[in-house]
């Protein structure tokens, strides 16, 4: 018999070289989904819709793809770690006390029931729901501290969907899908800031305030203009910076050189108002004599400077404090109720005196 030469595979038979496991990316890919989507349907976490469950159900099947018993396992497991994520530049946050207040209320309650802070910087909104979906398609965090409130919050929702336990520091929210944590009455320090000025003779009184799109900050910059307003009084001017320190520095400048210059000037968080003290002084003012000066968080920094800061006390480390507790809760921890029930409240301190009897 003559051997016939085995005719070559067509290219569409040929077997396809060996290639390693298919990944969770690669289903997301096929999907058109999230990784932490993949992640939700295959352990029956979040809300998927149907028809997203059966899309990636396929693409797992047509890829060959399914969770390792070990990979289910840890995702499953509690990894005792949460996540605080900043949209801060490195730079910002370095020069801002304000964190290093926060993350010692956390720690106080997380680090004695052997739960770690996972700190992540990112530059946007986006970037952050997407580290978000990372870390829960990875099985990294079993929850979430989230920072710096905004109108229409997506954040909230999001990880809601996730199935990942969060809290919101902002004012107390009973509509809000995660569980928001923050003293009350957030303009209650402005008001009382603006009220001691006038009661010292000032009328001529600017602000100093952060990005618009933050909760406290319209609700700050809305109580300052009201309180004035109910005094007959209008605002000197307002400057809305970024947080950084060359923006304290600008606006104060700016300020300064104002055909009418304010006698007073509220800042939004203490670093800025520093920065303003430094500047007002740098042109030859004197603080509280020529120019009053308001911070706003009360750290232990505004204590040592001289004149010793005025500023508006948030009870940053009890916040953060209160938060940890909140969310060890909904994690399941047994931990003792937030005790948190206050609202921020100025502190006088030698920063702000009288209005200049012949102001310029």
């Amino acid at each position: 018999m003559t051997q016939q030469t085995p005719r070559p595979a067509h290219p569409r038979e040929a077997r396809p070289a060996a290639r390693g496991r298919p990944t969770i990316k690669a289903v997301a890919a096929a999907a058109g989904v999230s990784t932490a989507t993949v992640s939700q349907t295959v352990n029956g976490t979040g809300r998927i819709t149907e028809a997203t469950r059966r899309r990636v159900l396929a693409a797992a099947a047509e890829l060959g793809w399914s969770p390792s018993a070990s990979a289910t396992a840890l995702r499953r497991a509690r990894t005792r770690t949460i996540a605080l994520v900043v949209r801060r530049p490195t730079d910002v946050l370095g020069a801002d006390p304000h964190f290093g207040e926060l993350i010692t209320g956390l720690e106080g309650e997380l680090a004695p029931r052997g739960y770690g802070l996972l700190l992540h910087l990112v530059a946007g909104m986006a970037q952050e729901s997407a580290l978000y979906e990372r870390l829960v398609a990875e099985g990294r965090i079993d929850g979430a501290v989230l920072t710096d409130a905004r109108a229409d919050d997506p954040r909230p929702p999001l990880l809601r969907g996730l199935g990942l336990p969060a809290v919101l520091l902002s004012a107390p929210d009973p509509a809000s899908p995660v569980v928001n944590v923050g003293l009350r009455r957030q303009d209650a320090g402005v008001r009382e800031a603006v009220a001691h000025l006038l009661e010292l003779g000032h009328r001529r009184i600017a602000y100093v305030t952060g990005p618009a799109e933050l909760t406290h900050t319209r609700l700050r910059r809305a109580a300052f203009e009201d309180a004035l307003a109910g005094a007959g009084v209008r605002p000197a001017a307002v400057r809305e910076t970024d947080f950084t320190e060359a923006a304290a520095v600008a606006a104060t400048e700016e300020l300064l050189a104002l055909p009418e210059r304010p006698t007073a000037v509220v800042y939004s968080n203490d670093s800025m108002a520093v920065c303003g003290i430094g500047t007002a002084q740098r042109a030859g003012l004197r603080v509280p004599y020529d120019l009053s000066v308001v911070g706003y968080d009360n750290l232990p920094l505004g204590r040592w400077l001289h004149p010793r800061l005025t500023t508006v006390d948030q009870q940053v480390q009890a916040v953060g404090a209160a938060a940890a507790r909140a969310l060890l809760a909904v994690c399941g921890e047994d931990v003792p109720a937030p005790a948190l029930d206050g609202r921020p409240r100025l502190v006088v301190r030698e920063t702000t005196g009288p209005a200049p009897a012949t102001p310029p």
